[in-house]
């Protein structure tokens, strides 16, 4: 098993053997989603960082489209979700962009926009024709403007709701109420739900929270990703103690509605590997069928991320 630390002494080694071995000539056969990775690149003249940062900042200090493949391959993982790295790359999307038409097929991607601008929605659609339909949102979208008082922010799910684009909030569990409102409002808005809305991030899974996020199933159109176990309850594999939170979201959604990601690089730590992440879906919950994480491991992400109406 890899975590961090291996992986960052095997980066140049992964690099220097180059993407020619890498282009995922069985992207077109049924295999893992991870929908949930994020990237950045080095090569800031091509890709600048965000205001305030610098190449001291990134840490790991590189994770590339190239390191995430080699990482991510040899366990059955054959398409990935990007998704922007606001803290790195700010709103440009490009690197994303380029890694998406350098492997095709392979990727698609999450982005990020400034809800502040006037023409928040041309950009959207702007980035949907480059191929990146979905558009991640956190509670500060907007200053301090709560979604529901901004005018940004409910341009962008009104126009992902009429344009099949899909919103991604980043939450805190204290958030929820603030999305059910929005999924309420904009009923035709494909809506991705982050990390569990983060419950757990402080070692408490709260009945309170739980009931808050399931309350969100009744929006047909709306989603949760199991994800970034490393940062929830216990915070260490094998992570059963998510695993009642897991149910409680599956009775809710039903698995249709669930869809596992790993949260890379994050999850690589000296406490937790990748293989960790999936050995919890594949093989630590009893109570789900084959059928049942074929949805989590692939069908749901295939249908909502990938826009694959029947996925296999």
């Amino acid at each position: 098993m890899m975590n961090r630390r291996d992986f960052l002494a095997a980066s140049s080694a992964c690099v220097a053997m180059g993407a020619s071995g890498l282009v995922a000539d069985d992207a077109d056969e049924p295999g893992i989603i991870d929908a949930h990775s994020h990237i950045w690149a080095r090569d800031i003249k091509s890709y600048p960082l965000a205001e305030g940062m610098t190449l001291d900042d990134l840490k790991p200090p590189s994770f590339t489209t190239e390191e995430l493949l080699e990482l991510v391959r040899p366990h059955g993982v054959t398409r990935v979700v990007l998704i922007q790295h606001r803290p790195f790359h700010g709103v440009d999307n490009s690197y994303m962009l380029d890694s998406m038409k350098k492997y095709p097929g392979v990727f698609t991607a999450v982005a990020c926009v400034d809800a502040t601008q006037d023409d928040v929605t041309g950009e959207m659609t702007r980035l949907q024709k480059a191929g990146a339909g979905a558009f991640r949102i956190t509670p500060s979208e907007d200053g301090t403007t709560p979604w529901t008082e901004s005018d940004g922010v409910r341009a962008m799910w009104k126009h992902a709701g009429e344009h099949g684009m899909v919103i991604c909030p980043l939450i805190n569990p204290e958030h929820l109420p603030m999305a059910d409102q929005m999924c309420e409002e904009y009923p035709d808005t494909s809506v991705v739900i982050d990390h569990f809305a983060r419950i757990g991030g402080d070692g408490q899974i709260r009945e309170s929270d739980l009931k808050n996020l399931a309350k969100l199933a009744r929006h047909r159109h709306t989603h949760v990703k199991t994800s970034a176990f490393y940062a929830f309850g216990k915070k260490q594999a094998p992570y059963d103690d998510l695993i009642p939170m897991i149910r409680r979201l599956c009775d809710a959604y039903g698995p249709e509605r669930l869809m596992w990601a790993s949260d890379l690089p994050y999850q690589l730590n000296s406490d937790n590997t990748y293989p960790d992440s999936l050995a919890l879906i594949q093989d630590r919950i009893d109570f789900l069928s084959p059928s049942d994480k074929q949805w989590l491991l692939r069908k749901t992400a295939a249908r909502v991320y990938f826009g694959e109406s029947d996925p296999a």
